[in-house]
């Protein structure tokens, strides 16, 4: 399988949400993002948008947070995107970020322990398997017992790794699931920085910068060369099976040129 691309983009109005997913689907990117967080619009509805005014482009919530709904609400609201998307939406969800806790006592709904957010987003996941059509499920892990859990039931795993991250660390989380799975599940990673830049919360918000993280180690900076970007993104998927990679739309500039690399038709 070739690689393939999606992009994170956050609305700021009708109009100009409707001109980026239409954007995104023409540029080659196979999947729309959206965050779910409290900050960010609800991903359902833009995601919903975003369907009535495309035709290919795959819609994803980046990734939703098990804990901010019970497994029914879920539910309900993946059936209407698979019917409004014509069968074009994905599921991503995981057992919430970090810092996920606070937004989750605001709607009213219990945070849990770690065990009890894995067994949660377990039974969510079963339950939208349960009607037909049920939609991709792309599960977001990061550490061996969420990964363990990933590789019982997920269609992907995204590595829901540090922006210092190293490949050695991605490959380790590979080998987890792979340790645990008689399946090909298939892997995909996001795009921290590429040349010089990063997004605004990691160069504003945390302080990091391209040049610190590269000395790091970090697996998500990559060199501004599109040559050299193509090389490394083709090793990766044929080591790793990481065939996915998803752009921050802040980036979307900076990598253009790898990505039309990549839409050039071959002989």
């Amino acid at each position: 399988m070739s690689m393939t691309f999606g992009i994170v983009i956050t609305p700021r109005s009708g109009a100009e949400w409707a001109r980026a997913a239409r954007g995104a689907e023409q540029q080659g990117y196979r999947t729309i993002l959206l965050p779910d967080t409290l900050n960010t619009p609800s991903p359902f509805p833009a995601l919903a948008a975003a369907a009535a005014v495309t035709t290919t482009i795959r819609l994803r919530p980046n990734v939703l947070a098990a804990p901010l709904r019970d497994p029914a609400v879920t539910v309900r609201e993946t059936a209407a995107l698979q019917l409004l998307s014509d069968q074009r939406f994905e599921l991503g969800i995981g057992s919430g970020r970090p810092d996920a806790r606070a937004e989750t006592e605001r709607l009213g709904m219990p945070w849990g322990s770690a065990a009890q957010r894995r067994e949660q987003l377990i039974a969510t996941v079963r339950a939208v398997r349960e009607h037909d059509p049920a939609p991709p499920i792309v599960v977001a892990a990061n550490g061996p017992r969420m990964l363990t859990v990933a590789a019982d039931f997920a269609d992907r795993v995204l590595l829901a790794a540090g922006p210092e991250a190293s490949e050695a660390d991605l490959a380790e989380m590979v080998r987890v699931v792979r340790d645990n799975t008689d399946r090909d599940v298939r892997f995909i990673h996001q795009l921290v920085g590429i040349g010089d830049e990063l997004p605004f919360w990691l160069s504003k918000r945390l302080g990091l910068t391209a040049a610190g993280l590269r000395a790091a180690g970090s697996a998500g900076v990559l060199d501004g060369d599109p040559a050299t970007v193509a090389e490394v993104l083709e090793y990766r998927r044929e080591k790793y099976g990481i065939d996915e990679l998803i752009v921050p739309g802040e980036l979307a500039d900076a990598f253009a040129p790898t990505l039309a690399r990549f839409m050039k038709p071959t002989a």
